[in-house]
């Protein structure tokens, strides 16, 4: 698989997954004006799907990430076809346009890559470029060094006492 592609749906499912905001208490899904907006910005067509059916599907996707069940996928359609002269999935509407690049990355091997921030205050959607895929922050100078702070604080108390 070339690189072009698989990085078009490692952007694509990310700002998918990213559409909540722990730290910001805000969801993009929340209402069908926000989700017809957020697929026109990213020109994927007509919604073809509720805002329910989004959430839900995101919802699926983050707790496959960090190792949860999945819950409930909704219904879409993802066929499969011949694009020049290899085979593709097709996807009508938004919502199956979303989950068959998630497919292409699980297939690609890039699927592992995505996680989840552990911050209970951010879990927000990376991609881990790392080579040997250790990353754990979305952002080391920010929720890395919080934690990493945190736990210094914890054993200079402890050391204290």
């Amino acid at each position: 698989m070339s690189r072009e592609p698989q990085e078009r749906d490692v952007t694509l499912v990310l700002a998918f997954l990213n559409t909540v905001d722990a730290e910001l208490g805000t969801d993009l899904l929340d209402d069908p004006a926000g989700w017809r907006a957020w697929v026109q910005q990213r020109g994927l067509g007509e919604p073809a799907g509720t805002a329910e059916q989004a959430r839900s599907a995101r919802d699926a996707l983050r707790d496959t990430l960090t190792g949860a069940d999945g819950g409930d996928w909704p219904g879409v359609t993802v066929t499969a076809r011949v694009e020049g002269g290899s085979p593709a999935l097709a996807a009508a509407g938004a919502v199956a346009t979303i989950l068959a690049a998630a497919v292409r990355l699980a297939v690609s091997g890039a699927w592992d890559r995505l996680k989840i921030c552990p911050a209970s205050d951010c879990r927000w959607a990376f991609y881990d470029r790392s080579r040997n895929r250790s990353r754990s922050w979305c952002s080391m100078q920010v929720c890395g060094n919080r934690d990493k702070a945190r736990a210094f604080r914890e054993r200079a108390r402890q050391a204290k006492d």
